[in-house]
Protein backbone atom coordinates (compact mmCIF):
# COMPACT_ATOMS: atom_id res chain seq x y z
CA UNK A 1 0.00 0.00 0.00
CA UNK A 2 1.60 3.13 -0.81
CA UNK A 3 1.72 6.04 1.67
CA UNK A 4 -1.54 7.97 0.43
CA UNK A 5 -3.61 4.98 0.46
CA UNK A 6 -1.84 4.74 3.88
CA UNK A 7 -2.95 8.02 5.10
CA UNK A 8 -6.32 7.60 3.27
CA UNK A 9 -7.08 4.69 5.75
CA UNK A 10 -5.96 6.53 8.87
CA UNK A 11 -7.94 9.36 7.31
CA UNK A 12 -10.87 6.95 7.45
CA UNK A 13 -10.19 5.93 10.78
CA UNK A 14 -10.31 9.07 12.51
CA UNK A 15 -13.56 9.60 10.20
CA UNK A 16 -15.33 6.70 11.75
CA UNK A 17 -14.98 8.40 15.27
CA UNK A 18 -18.13 9.24 16.79
CA UNK A 19 -18.69 13.11 16.71
CA UNK A 20 -19.27 13.48 20.31
CA UNK A 21 -15.89 11.96 20.89
CA UNK A 22 -14.05 13.56 17.87
CA UNK A 23 -15.01 17.06 19.30
CA UNK A 24 -13.64 16.37 22.66
CA UNK A 25 -10.20 15.43 21.36
CA UNK A 26 -8.54 18.34 22.70
CA UNK A 27 -5.03 19.85 21.49
CA UNK A 28 -4.21 16.05 20.07
CA UNK A 29 -2.88 15.89 16.58
CA UNK A 30 -2.10 12.68 14.26
CA UNK A 31 1.11 11.97 12.74
CA UNK A 32 1.81 8.77 10.32
CA UNK A 33 6.11 7.70 10.52
CA UNK A 34 7.29 4.73 8.83
CA UNK A 35 8.79 3.04 11.98
CA UNK A 36 8.66 3.22 15.55
CA UNK A 37 12.27 3.93 16.80
CA UNK A 38 12.53 2.30 20.55
CA UNK A 39 14.71 4.22 22.93
CA UNK A 40 17.95 3.33 24.29
CA UNK A 41 16.16 1.80 27.44
CA UNK A 42 13.50 -0.12 25.52
CA UNK A 43 13.95 -3.87 23.84
CA UNK A 44 15.07 -3.12 19.99
CA UNK A 45 12.94 -5.66 18.66
CA UNK A 46 10.02 -3.60 20.11
CA UNK A 47 7.41 -2.82 17.28
CA UNK A 48 4.42 -0.38 17.73
CA UNK A 49 1.85 0.00 15.39
CA UNK A 50 0.81 3.24 17.20
CA UNK A 51 1.43 5.60 20.24
CA UNK A 52 0.13 8.18 22.23
CA UNK A 53 2.58 10.66 23.68
CA UNK A 54 0.92 13.30 25.98
CA UNK A 55 -1.39 13.76 29.18
CA UNK A 56 -4.52 12.07 29.01
CA UNK A 57 -7.57 14.34 29.07
CA UNK A 58 -8.17 12.97 33.04
CA UNK A 59 -5.64 13.98 34.04
CA UNK A 60 -5.27 17.22 32.67
CA UNK A 61 -5.90 20.14 34.67
CA UNK A 62 -8.07 23.13 33.95
CA UNK A 63 -5.07 25.82 33.21
CA UNK A 64 -3.60 22.96 30.60
CA UNK A 65 -4.61 24.32 27.31
CA UNK A 66 -3.32 27.46 27.63
CA UNK A 67 -0.15 27.30 25.15
CA UNK A 68 0.66 23.46 25.45
CA UNK A 69 1.96 21.70 22.67
CA UNK A 70 -0.58 19.33 21.23
CA UNK A 71 -0.72 16.17 22.42
CA UNK A 72 0.44 13.28 19.95
CA UNK A 73 -0.61 9.79 18.08
CA UNK A 74 1.48 8.64 15.96
CA UNK A 75 0.41 5.45 13.55
CA UNK A 76 3.23 3.34 12.20
CA UNK A 77 3.09 2.05 8.68
CA UNK A 78 5.94 -0.08 8.56
CA UNK A 79 4.37 -2.38 11.34
CA UNK A 80 1.36 -2.26 9.93
CA UNK A 81 1.87 -3.38 6.65
CA UNK A 82 4.07 -6.19 7.17
CA UNK A 83 1.33 -7.91 9.65
CA UNK A 84 -1.32 -8.05 7.51
CA UNK A 85 -1.72 -9.75 4.26
CA UNK A 86 -4.99 -7.60 2.39
CA UNK A 87 -5.89 -4.19 2.11
CA UNK A 88 -8.75 -5.13 4.19
CA UNK A 89 -6.95 -6.13 6.73
CA UNK A 90 -4.72 -3.05 6.68
CA UNK A 91 -7.82 -0.91 7.30
CA UNK A 92 -8.87 -3.13 10.28
CA UNK A 93 -5.57 -2.81 11.87
CA UNK A 94 -5.29 1.11 10.90
CA UNK A 95 -8.62 1.28 12.30
CA UNK A 96 -8.13 -0.51 15.66
CA UNK A 97 -4.81 1.14 16.14
CA UNK A 98 -6.08 4.87 15.74
CA UNK A 99 -8.96 3.82 18.20
CA UNK A 100 -6.96 2.15 21.13
CA UNK A 101 -4.49 5.93 20.54
CA UNK A 102 -7.39 7.80 20.78
CA UNK A 103 -8.78 5.81 23.99
CA UNK A 104 -5.45 6.28 25.67
CA UNK A 105 -5.98 10.13 24.76
CA UNK A 106 -9.43 10.19 26.88
CA UNK A 107 -7.30 8.21 29.70
CA UNK A 108 -8.56 4.34 28.80
CA UNK A 109 -5.53 2.19 29.95
CA UNK A 110 -4.15 -0.87 28.19
CA UNK A 111 -5.66 -3.27 30.61
CA UNK A 112 -9.36 -1.95 29.74
CA UNK A 113 -8.79 -1.96 26.03
CA UNK A 114 -8.09 -5.40 26.16
CA UNK A 115 -11.43 -6.11 28.08
CA UNK A 116 -13.21 -3.86 25.57
CA UNK A 117 -11.39 -5.90 22.81
CA UNK A 118 -9.58 -3.26 21.39
CA UNK A 119 -6.39 -4.19 22.66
Amino acid sequence: MNPDDFEACVEAALDSIPEDLSRAMNNVAVFIEDEYIPGPHEDPDTELLGVYEGTPLTERDSWWDAGSLPDRIVVFRGPLLRMCESRGEVVDEVRITVIHEVAHHFGIDDERLHELGWG
